[in-house]
Order: structure tokens, then C-alpha cells, then sequence
């Protein structure tokens, strides 16, 4: 096997006095830094890894002509710069996000770029082993559909709107995703693609693309929130994507919020997701409006509907009660609110900010920032394809 360089920035092993060692380690920094990020100027990079421009362009001179890295002239603030992305042909990731009601398939290089993308839809309540079969024959069909072959694949990430035991790949909370309670998804795909699996709940990967590609790039301590069919929250501390215990950290669509409140599938009383979760807003309004989808609400919301604004706005002032306990514990630089109700925009966000504000403690850098991602309904399946790059290795073999 080919020696590999470390998967995380801040692993080496130096020794001391060692310059060979010492050119190994930030030749590693460097493509690692890039491999999380996607694509950076040499001077990002410079900043990134604390190496010194003249050290980082040099590296950045000796990777590309080895074929590692690819660089391309951009412009950054009016001033010329030199992009950096990890070459193409180092191999290809495939990133899976199974939505309650659909599944997304992206296939993307090893420089973030997506070379091909599908969504299907899925029957509710659908069985963990007929969705794992139908994304492996996703994946063939897209890696055949560029001309490439499974060989090429080096690693997969997979989404699951439900606490996930990352050690294992298993749903850790039983009875909140039907059909899922104890899929082995890790040994079921990749037995059947021989491909390595690696499986976080769908709101983590959200957090982790806004925060490395999206709205809060760069962000060392964010929460990110996920409202759609389900509510349900991302935590990244110390740039990390926390996960608690055994999985199930950040479940702020099961905090309840009213003890005697209608039960949800999570066995309690209450919880959050109960008042602001899609069934929840779609059956306040069956007695006046009929049978409407989330894209209606938001719709008819901003044409001026008033039961469809009132519907939002309440679940904007739900969510900001919830954001505003989660933000007194934890301090975050930004809450970021994705998921298919953040369309609603300011109509959501502006009752999410007020009540995060009068609920926090005031303090001297201000109310946290409050913002709507970036990446849309890109997001989990970009924290898919980020989870599985997080796995990937370079081999040293092609560097000199």
C-alpha cells in the first residue's frame, strides 16, 4: 500500500531537526487544507495553514507540477490571484442525502467540483433497504454516465434525517425514521458498491458544507438549522461538526415545548417539530386552505396570503426559541437556517431574530447573526460530499 499523508490538518508528526519531514508535513497541510475547502488563493492558503507566502508558493509550484494540484488566475478585492484546487483526475466522491420524501445524488472531484447530480423522489415511510438499493444504482448509473468506472469512486457520504452513531453508521434513536431502525448502512452500500460508506445525520452535514462552502465559511462555531418535513439542527464547535455522546446532539426539533402537547413520532409530548414542521403548518391551515404542500404555504405566504404569512411567522418565532436556549449554552458566531421553509426568507427569519435577541444574554459583540444558507437544497448533499473527501487520502506516491 502507498503511504498517505494524514487526514486532518494538524496531525503531523515532525521530527525534530528533520527538513525532510518538515516539507512532508506542510506539503500535507497544504492538501489537506485544500481538500476541505475545495478551492483557495495561495494567500488563503498562506493563512489557513500559517505557512509563509514564499513557502506555500513554492509547494503550491512543486504539487501542480506533479499533478496534485491544478492553480488558475482569479481576481480577489480588484487584485489578481492564483487559485488552488486539488486536480481532477485524483478520483471522484460520490454524496447521498435521503430526505424524508426524496433522495439527491451528486458525484463531484476531488476539488468540490460536481460533475453530475440526480434527485428521485421516495415514498414516505419508505424501507432503509429499498432506498440503499436504489442509490447504489444511482451512483453506477452517474459514474458510468461521465465515463468513469467504480474504481475511480474513492468514498461515499450519506445523509439520514435521523441521529446517527458515526462509529457505526446506525440510526441511533429508534422510531424517529420508520424502515431505518438499525440499517447497517456503512456494510449494506458498500458491500454494494466496495466502496468506503461513511454516514452522518443530514442537519450535520448541512452545517459542515455552510460552514466550509457556504454562509458561514470560514466560521469556527456555528448552529445550523434544518426546517423542513422535520426540524432538525447541526452543531459545529471549534470548526468540528459535534456530535454528542452517541449521535443524537443538536435534536432541537425534540425539545419539547409543551409537556402536554400533541405526541411525535419521537414517542414525547410537544416537541418543537410538532408546531413547526411541515405536517404541523400544513394541518393549520386543511380548515381554511385545503390540502396545500410546504411550496404552497411559502407560495401564497409571498403573494400575501395572511394565514400563510401567520403560519410562518409563528414557526419563526418557535424556532427562535429554541435557537435562542441553544445559542445561551453554546455562544455561536451564527445561527444559519436552511431547509425547504428558509425560502420564506425574511417572513421566517425576522420573528427567528427577534426572539433570539430578547432571549439571549446581551452581550459586547453584539446579538448573534441570524442568516439563511447559502447553499439551498445543496446543502446536505455537499455535507455528503465533504464528509466523504474528509476520508480521502492523497497518496504520497505522486508526489515528488
Amino acid at each position: 500500500m502507498c503511504a498517505v499523508y494524514p487526514s486532518r490538518v494538524g496531525e503531523d508528526r515532525i521530527t525534530p531537526g528533520s527538513q525532510t519531514s518538515l516539507r512532508e508535513a506542510n506539503r500535507a497541510r497544504i492538501v489537506n487544507a485544500v481538500q476541505q475547502r475545495g478551492s483557495l488563493t495561495q494567500v488563503e492558503l498562506a493563512g489557513v495553514t500559517g505557512l509563509s507566502p514564499a513557502t506555500v508558493s513554492n509547494i503550491v509550484g512543486e504539487l501542480t507540477a506533479s499533478g496534485v494540484l491544478n492553480t488558475s488566475p482569479t481576481t480577489r478585492s480588484g487584485r489578481r490571484a492564483l487559485q488552488v484546487t486539488l486536480a481532477r483526475n485524483l478520483g471522484l466522491v460520490a454524496g447521498l442525502h435521503f430526505g424524508t420524501r426524496s433522495l439527491r445524488v451528486a458525484l463531484a472531484d476531488v476539488a468540490h467540483r460536481i460533475v453530475a447530480e440526480q434527485r428521485m423522489p421516495l415514498a414516505p415511510d419508505h424501507r432503509a433497504d429499498a432506498g440503499l438499493e436504489r442509490a447504489a444504482l444511482m451512483v453506477q448509473e452517474m459514474v458510468a454516465s461521465v465515463d468513469a468506472s467504480m474504481s475511480e469512486v474513492l468514498a461515499v457520504g450519506v445523509g439520514v434525517p435521523a441521529p446517527i452513531d458515526v462509529r457505526t453508521g446506525r440510526v441511533a434513536m429508534r422510531g424517529v425514521l420508520r424502515g431505518w431502525d438499525g440499517a447497517a448502512v456503512p456494510e449494506v452500500l458498500g458491500a454494494r458498491l466496495d466502496v468506503p460508506v461513511f454516514v452522518d445525520n443530514d442537519a450535520n452535514l448541512g452545517a459542515l458544507a455552510e460552514v466550509r462552502l457556504g454562509a458561514a465559511r470560514g466560521m469556527q462555531h456555528v448552529v445550523y438549522l434544518r426546517v423542513s418535513h422535520g426540524v432538525g439542527s447541526g452543531l459545529v464547535l471549534d470548526g468540528k461538526v459535534f456530535h454528542g455522546r452517541g449521535g443524537a446532539a443538536g435534536e432541537v426539533g425534540h425539545i419539547a415545548v409543551d409537556e402536554r402537547g400533541p405526541v411525535c413520532r419521537c414517542g414525547n409530548r410537544g416537541c418543537l417539530e410538532t408546531y413547526v414542521g411541515a405536517a404541523a403548518l400544513l394541518d393549520m391551515l386543511r380548515a381554511s386552505h385545503g390540502h396545500l404542500t410546504l411550496r404552497d404555504v411559502i407560495t401564497r405566504a409571498e403573494a400575501g396570503d395572511p394565514g400563510c404569512r401567520r403560519v410562518i411567522w409563528d414557526a419563526g418565532r418557535h424556532l427562535g426559541v429554541a435557537a435562542a436556549g441553544v445559542c445561551s449554552l453554546l455562544d455561536p458566531q451564527a445561527v444559519v437556517v436552511g431547509g425547504q421553509l428558509a425560502e420564506a426568507g425574511d417572513l421566517l427569519l425576522e420573528p427567528l431574530r427577534a426572539t433570539v435577541a430578547e432571549r439571549t444574554f446581551p452581550s459586547a459583540n453584539g446579538p448573534v447573526q441570524v442568516m439563511v444558507g447559502e447553499l439551498g437544497s445543496q446543502a446536505e448533499v455537499r455535507g455528503a460530499l465533504a464528509t466523504a473527501l474528509d476520508h480521502v487520502s492523497i497518496p504520497a506516491a505522486v508526489v515528488p
